[in-house]
């Protein structure tokens, strides 16, 4: 099918003249200037925020982090602890009093997370956990203070014959870097002036558990009268069968479970309103994990509920409630923005859900949103905007300003960086599609640049106008970055994300190349030489493309799926692959097998002509690395000018300043290598 004729809007061409100079443009150690800031959480009174602030330690190639209390007055920053490592999770007790953290507790690198307590009248942090293994997962304080509940793995039955070495397992739904059964983990409460732990739940089945890139593991939350705990109960251990999850409710006293509805799966992130009466949970829209992640309110005594975002259409990753109970604090992608609702609750049926007005700031975004709410209904989130790396926000009231409370990365926010706008197209098959382009830093018009594609991961997942540093330092190299938010991107509603079922490639491809026509006829684009590049799925669009279509001078492919029985068959969610297909269908039954090839980049091969750079880690859980080597091979048999590059690392991505750097300098010098020569002019 032909691409109708494009319909170009929002992008303005008013960059066109050469940009004022604000300073050098980015560079490549920039990357070590940049600052994090994560996990806020305002304190009860809602005078300061607590969150995370990581900086690079380039000498020791890790990242230090502090915990930093934040005034809301001022913007003054109190460091509140000193070289503990692992930090994360600040949650204040219900006065205000003290502060609870995870950090790491043990030798060197090797420690386990566990729960530390800090008294704000002053001293130093207490040790209130002893977790075994992996340690706390995740905690949460109850209403009155007394006590924290927390979430741990459970030792293996046979932990003697393994230290032993009598240490086989028997596999499951596991993925192929795991080294042990997946053991069960349960709840535990300890007293907050310490003590020794009590269990509260047992069994086979597990709470359920996360792995990144992904969001946080479904929270514990309390019934406001301490005596009811929302979890959510994986029905086993194993990554694999991570759709088998329901919100369970625990009596505390009792340790009597019930589930809170009639749902077999897919549920999860579960809260209490404020009064008890009502809970909060995720749900896809009509129980396929292919559709939009939507908000279901229900009664605390139990029932389905019913969905409360329905007419918002957005793929939902945060939901909470406001200090009155009549609204909930939503969040998602829109766009090329990433953006905070207000969803009313107060009526009959759902009102239509307020846009918050963030100006040009899109909140931080890795399947969840970083927010949090105090009593009076305030809120701070950190966030980015395409002139600004992550700052830490506040907004006093939901219908205020929101205002920076911190100026962690002005040094970054002085360079001369390029503009960042939003392209939207018509695209194939009636799609209105949008993107992100990144123009050279005094773009002109009038020049013919080349064009790199850095496409987004996921799929479900989009490209916003916040700060990109690899988009940024590709533009300060004169190149026009273009990130294109293909069909199965979670920006433009249900029925655009769940077009990608059972058509990983050649639907989102289309996408992409009707993006790139319409950008192109703003003129500017040097359509002979684009290079196109992404990480994950971003990596396997790159390659199913390379493979489709032979426009392409360059390509980089990062942890790029290229195999989909190697994902079914060895990544850590495995047989969470059949979803994408008709019937769910694993490969190993009925007809599925060819669809699963059909829709596998390594299939055209022979097809695929561009000099490409191949990145992964070693271990990647994710994206299995054998997907590298397959590509690698195959290209190189072929003819085609191929490099394989791997880090010897776990992770889906370098987690080090040091390889973090090396990945993006190898990324550049290979678009040099074949994309840059005689800049014409048009």
């Amino acid at each position: 099918m032909q691409p109708r004729p494009f319909l170009v809007l929002g992008l303005s061409l008013g960059l066109a003249a050469p940009a004022a100079a604000q300073g050098k443009r980015l560079e490549l150690p920039d990357l070590q200037r940049l600052v994090n800031v994560a996990d806020p959480a305002l304190s009860p009174d809602g005078k300061t925020v607590a969150c995370i602030v990581s900086r690079v330690n380039w000498s020791d190639d890790r990242f230090d982090q502090d915990l930093v209390l934040v005034d809301v007055a001022t913007g003054a920053q109190r460091r509140l602890t000193f070289e503990r490592k692992g930090l994360g999770a600040p949650q204040w007790s219900p006065a205000g009093d003290r502060l609870a953290f995870l950090a790491t507790a043990g030798s060197g690198d090797k420690g386990a997370p566990q729960v530390f307590l800090l008294d704000m009248r002053g001293g130093e942090a207490r040790k209130m956990t002893d977790a075994p293994g992996a340690g706390v997962e995740q905690f949460a304080w109850k209403p009155n203070g007394t006590e924290i509940a927390y979430v741990a793995a459970d030792e293996p039955e046979n932990k003697k014959d393994i230290e032993a070495h009598n240490d086989a397992f028997e596999v499951g739904d596991d993925g192929y870097l795991t080294t042990a059964a997946p053991t069960p983990s349960h709840i535990w409460i300890v007293s907050a002036d310490g003590g020794a732990a009590r269990r509260l739940t047992h069994g086979t089945w597990s709470l359920a558990k996360s792995q990144p890139p992904g969001p946080p593991s479904s929270p514990l939350s309390w019934s406001p009268d301490g005596k009811a705990l929302l979890f959510t109960e994986q029905a086993t251990p194993h990554f694999g069968d991570a759709e088998q999850t329901r919100v369970m409710v625990l009596d505390v006293a009792s340790g009597a479970t019930r589930a809170l509805t009639a749902h077999k799966g897919f549920e999860g992130y579960a809260v209490f309103s404020p009064d008890g009466a009502r809970v909060a949970y995720w749900y896809p829209r009509d129980g396929d994990l292919n559709n939009v992640n939507e908000i279901v309110v229900t009664s605390a005594g139990g029932g389905a509920g019913a969905s409360v975002t329905r007419a918002l259409d957005r793929n939902l990753l945060r939901a909470i409630w406001m200090p009155d109970g009549k609204a909930l604090l939503v969040g998602g992608h829109d766009g090329t923005r990433t953006a905070l609702w207000l969803q009313p609750l107060d009526g009959a049926a759902p009102a239509p859900p307020k846009r918050i007005e963030l100006g040009d700031v899109s909140p931080s975004w890795s399947f969840w949103l970083d927010a949090s709410v105090d009593r009076n209904g305030a809120i701070a989130f950190t966030g980015s905007s395409p002139g600004r790396p992550t700052e830490l926000y506040y907004l006093a009231t939901p219908a205020a300003s929101p205002r920076r409370l911190t100026d962690l990365n002005g040094e970054t926010a002085s360079r001369q960086l390029g503009a960042v706008e939003r392209l939207e197209w018509q695209g194939p098959d009636g799609y209105r599609e949008d993107g992100v382009v990144t123009y050279p830093p005094g773009f002109t018009k009038g020049r013919a640049y080349p064009l790199v594609l850095v496409i987004h991961g996921g799929p479900t997942a989009a490209s916003v106008r916040g700060f990109n540093f690899l988009s940024q330092l590709l533009a300060a190299h004169d190149y026009i970055v273009f990130s294109p938010n293909y069909r199965g991107s979670d920006n433009l509603g249900n029925a655009y994300q769940r077009a990608i079922f059972n058509d990983a490639g050649d639907g989102p491809g289309r996408d992409v190349m009707a993006g790139i026509a319409a950008l192109a006829k703003l003129g500017g684009v040097d359509t002979t030489r684009m290079g196109v590049s992404g990480w994950s799925y971003g990596g396997y669009m790159t390659t199913w493309l390379i493979g489709h279509y032979r426009t392409w001078k360059a390509a980089v492919a990062g942890a790029a799926v290229t195999n989909l029985l190697d994902q079914y068959n060895m990544a850590d969610y495995n047989v969470g692959q059949r979803f994408g297909f008709a019937g769910f269908a694993s490969p190993w039954t009925g007809q599925a097998l060819q669809a699963y090839r059909a829709q596998s980049p390594i299939s055209y091969v022979a097809a695929m002509k561009t000099p490409t750079l191949i990145l992964s880690d070693v271990r990647d859980a994710r994206v299995t690395v054998s997907q590298s080597y397959e590509l690698y091979h195959a290209l190189r048999d072929n003819g085609v000018p191929v490099k394989f590059v791997a880090y010897p690392v776990d992770g889906h991505f370098p987690g080090d300043p040091v390889r973090t750097t090396d990945v993006y300098r190898r990324w550049l010098e290979w678009l040099e290598q074949y994309l840059k020569g005689p800049v014409s002019a048009r």
